[in-house]
């Protein structure tokens, strides 16, 4: 076989293995992935791809391809780690192969700062100052995931956590001549969103005008980028309350609120005690005494009676024993005598022999007193008939 033979059937050998179809970037920022279509019903083996870039520049010099993706299943190749310029300008390539055989290359010429996409801001943070809202703008992000802090204070932070691009680094640094167009509108007024007020700015801190005190605002925002006419999506509606001077009305209600919580708390359990407290008194303290005839009935003292008595703490439990009386009888008598005896002497001897003996007769008196307490406490169970006729004998005796 010539050789002009051989290359004749190579080529159709080639020519056999379809293409790769539909190039396309998908990209955000310095994101981009390279895709493809690929039709599996042209072969019935396995088959794999290859991706390669090189710099326009470089191809007239050295066809030096690098290589990204190499005998992947895949139909996409990610290039972001390849650290593309964002300036520069690419040309990526992709073919197929199967069971030894490989397609023909197909190309794609790829410019970033004119094919990639333009990013949203990645942050938007709203914080009212007076009848004012600020409105605070990071640069674009990465992709659309976030999250949402609660309000702190008179703020409420919208965090967005991806990176801005694949080195983390800010898109401004690429596009100088970035801005913001912002939306916003009364949420009372305008709940849909659907006139908006505009606010154009290429700064990172903007103040909107003309804004009503105690009153919900929603905002959006959008990157921009005129030289190549690039638009990111809109940020998601981040709506705040506007502050002002506190209403009275609003006072008031906050006054009685105050008032109710005071009452059901502290005033209602207090009566709720005493209330108790007056019931428990009233069952095992009662104010209402007994009737006078009910007194008089229990606490009957009389003799020959048979009805119970209540005894008073004060009250005497018996009368004086006999055996006292009648030693205090004899005393009376001896006493007596010798005071008769003690007045035929003399004058001075006997003031002095009576002083002393009255003395002693008050020692005698009160110990007499005292024994007599004891006795009556130790005899008090004899029956009061026997006390009356010891007390009769006494007086017989005396």
């Amino acid at each position: 076989m010539t050789p002009s033979a051989c290359l004749t059937r190579c080529v159709s050998v080639v020519a056999e293995l379809s293409l790769p179809q539909n190039l396309t970037l998908l990209t955000l920022n310095t994101q981009y992935i390279l895709a493809w279509d690929w039709d599996q019903t042209t072969t019935g083996n396995a088959v794999t791809f290859t991706a390669e870039y090189i710099a326009v520049f470089e191809m007239k010099m050295k066809k030096d391809w690098s290589r990204v993706c190499d005998g992947t299943t895949h139909t996409r190749c990610d290039l972001t780690g390849s650290d593309l310029l964002y300036l520069g300008r690419y040309m990526l390539r992709v073919r197929a192969s199967a069971g030894g055989l490989h397609s023909h290359w197909v190309y794609k010429d790829f410019c970033p700062h004119i094919d990639a996409s333009l990013g949203p801001p990645s942050r938007v943070e709203l914080a009212p100052v007076g009848n004012q809202l600020e409105v605070n703008i990071c640069g674009p992000l990465t992709s659309t995931q976030g999250s949402m802090k609660a309000p702190v204070g008179n703020q409420l932070d919208v965090n967005i956590s991806d990176p801005l691009t694949s080195t983390q680094g800010s898109m401004e640094d690429h596009i100088p001549s970035l801005y913001y167009h912002i939306l916003y509108w009364s949420r009372s007024d305008d709940p849909q969103g659907l006139n908006p007020k505009v606010e154009v700015s290429s700064e990172n801190l903007v103040t909107l005008p003309e804004l009503e005190a105690w009153t919900w605002y929603c905002v959006m925002v959008q990157s921009r980028y005129d030289y190549y006419n690039k638009t990111s999506g809109y940020t998601a509606p981040q709506c705040m309350q506007t502050e002002g001077d506190t209403p009275y009305w609003q006072i008031f209600l906050y006054f009685l609120v105050s008032m109710v919580v005071c009452f059901l708390f502290v005033l209602l359990p207090s009566y709720a005690a005493f209330r108790f407290y007056r019931v428990l008194k009233y069952a095992f303290y009662p104010s209402i005494q007994l009737p006078a005839h009910i007194q008089e009935y229990l606490c009957d003292s009389s003799p020959g009676s048979d009805i119970p008595r209540l005894l008073t703490a004060k009250a005497e439990l018996c009368s004086p024993p006999s055996e006292l009386e009648q030693d205090s009888g004899r005393h009376s008598r001896q006493g007596s005598g010798d005071s008769g005896v003690y007045s035929t002497e003399g004058g001075s001897a006997q003031q002095g022999r009576s002083g002393g003996e009255s003395i002693r007769r008050d020692q005698e008196v009160d110990s007499w007193q005292t024994l007599e307490q004891v006795k009556m406490e130790e005899i008090g169970r004899e029956s009061t008939d026997e006390r009356v006729l010891d007390e009769g004998v006494v007086d017989v005796g005396v």
